[in-house]
């Protein structure tokens, strides 16, 4: 652990340990006054000094000056490393752990500050969304209170991926476009900042039905224009660190560095790039226009009924089907992801199917992902699933849900009404089981459109309800006859 206090309470602790007095500590090179003055905190000793005392007490400079031992040190620079390979292999939990000790023990400002990023992206992975932005917010304001040690782009897009998780989607969209606004000022438009900032902002104005600002978002994105293009990606951010150096932002300019750096030896980051792409087919499937094709001129957001109503997303609109092949086309190159953007892949993959016609295919592609796991256990009898979000059953629950809520699409698709009915019944059981909120509120009015077009009203109607329970709403209790209004 590191030693007690400042400089000065570990030069009187441990020379009361060893029975010194102030004089026989300064010896004939000091005086007691300024030994005195040292334990009092009202000198700071020299690195001279400091080697003399050490020497005298029986420890090390590092020790009196810091309060940790270099092989202390030495263990927690180790742990955290270790700490950050248990994330990137999947294991947040014991990252989690790894990271709390280096925090509780080290007094090196990089160190913790590194670890407490490691504990905010572990809390992220773990499903603690609120406790990692709290964390991300505070390194966010570490950066910004102190540019010239830390940049405050990586905390900022960290926050909005964040806050796009738990539902926030105006701040989402606040801090994705001043992420985007700070890269564009630094000329990079390549690298996994650009990617990430650009594929979280793309889903946010997605969920907020913005489709114009998506599509036009998207094409910068995916089809990028001007010069550069056809440059490395190391020489993209050595240019944005030297921007950034000019502007005298030296947080940034060495962040940019040592992702030059990285970017020399690393491969091209093709998981940031399947997973831009898997946000662009959802895109495309939520009735935005092809990026390949430049927007009307006249373009402008859709308005679709309910919109306005908090809580709930107005109507999803079917992509065209030019859309479909085109994300069709883009999810080709998904092949990288795992876990559940692996399924939502396979799930998307499916619903683009059903737009282009390849029904067939697409109803192979369900069934054989609902027969595999977990997704055809009946839920239990009276059972909830808590709400957390990091809860992995419920996540899963969802996107057998979604699952089965387009092969029901499939099978209206073929004429088959009753293979259908089947289909969302199952689903509606299954949607029982989630806790309330905004993911539940979107599949339960998935799930009424699709009880209208097979022709179940009742049905239909008793989906959109729980909808609208989901999203917290409720209808609004029947005034009496003879309240006077009046006087209202």
């Amino acid at each position: 652990m590191p030693g007690p206090g400042n400089v000065g309470e570990r030069v009187r602790n441990l020379r009361l340990t060893r029975r010194l007095s102030q004089a026989q500590l300064a010896g004939h090179d000091l005086s007691d006054s300024y030994i005195s003055l040292i334990e009092s905190g009202k000198r700071t000793p020299t690195p001279t000094v400091l080697r003399m005392l050490a020497e005298r007490l029986g420890c090390t400079p590092e020790y009196l000056a810091e309060g940790v031992e270099p092989e202390q040190r030495a263990h927690l620079e180790v742990r955290e490393r270790h700490a950050h390979l248990a994330l990137l292999g999947g294991d947040p939990g014991t990252a989690e752990s790894g990271f709390d000790e280096v925090i509780a023990r080290s007094d090196d400002p990089d160190l913790t500050s590194r670890a407490r990023w490691g504990r905010a992206r572990a809390l992220e992975e773990l499903g603690r969304a609120d406790q990692a932005i709290a964390l991300f917010e505070e390194l966010r304001e570490q950066a910004e209170r102190d540019p010239g040690r830390a940049s405050w782009l990586p905390p900022v897009i960290a926050l909005a991926r964040c806050y796009h998780t738990v539902g926030d989607l105006g701040q989402a969209i606040a801090l994705g476009e001043r992420a985007m606004d700070r890269l564009g000022k630094l000329g990079l438009a390549a690298g996994q900042e650009y990617t990430e900032a650009g594929r979280i902002l793309l889903l946010a104005y997605i969920d907020r039905s913005e489709p114009a600002r998506a599509h036009d978002l998207g094409r910068r994105l995916l089809h990028p224009e001007g010069p550069g293009e056809d440059e490395s990606t190391s020489v993209h951010y050595q240019r944005a660190s030297m921007r950034a150096l000019e502007e005298g932002t030296i947080g940034d300019s060495l962040y940019f560095a040592d992702q030059a750096l990285a970017a020399r030896t690393d491969a091209t980051p093709v998981q940031a790039q399947a997973r831009l792409a898997l946000a662009a087919a959802k895109a495309l499937l939520r009735g935005v226009m092809p990026f390949s094709e430049p927007a009307p001129a006249a373009m402008a957001d859709v308005v679709s009924p309910g919109e306005g109503v908090p809580g709930i997303e107005k109507p999803r609109a079917e992509g065209s089907r030019e859309a479909a092949q085109e994300a069709l086309v883009l999810l080709n190159g998904t092949d990288a992801l795992e876990g559940a953007e692996a399924t939502e892949s396979t799930i998307a993959k499916a619903r683009a199917l059903v737009l282009v016609g390849e029904l067939e295919e697409a109803i192979a592609e369900l069934e054989q992902f609902l027969q595999t796991g977990m997704a055809l256990a009946a839920p239990e009898q009276g059972r909830t699933l808590t709400p957390h979000p990091g809860n992995d059953l419920a996540a899963r629950t969802q996107k057998t849900v979604l699952a089965r809520l387009v092969l029901a699409r499939a099978r209206v698709a073929q004429g088959d009404r009753a293979a259908a009915k089947v289909v969302l019944r199952a689903a509606s059981e299954q949607l029982r089981t989630l806790p309330a909120g905004r993911p539940a509120a979107h599949l339960l009015r998935e799930l009424g459109e699709l009880f209208e077009l097979v022709h179940d009203v009742e049905a239909a109607a008793a989906a959109y309800r729980q909808a609208l329970e989901a999203a917290g709403l409720h209808a609004a209790p029947s005034q009496e006859a003879n309240h006077d209004l009046g006087r209202v």
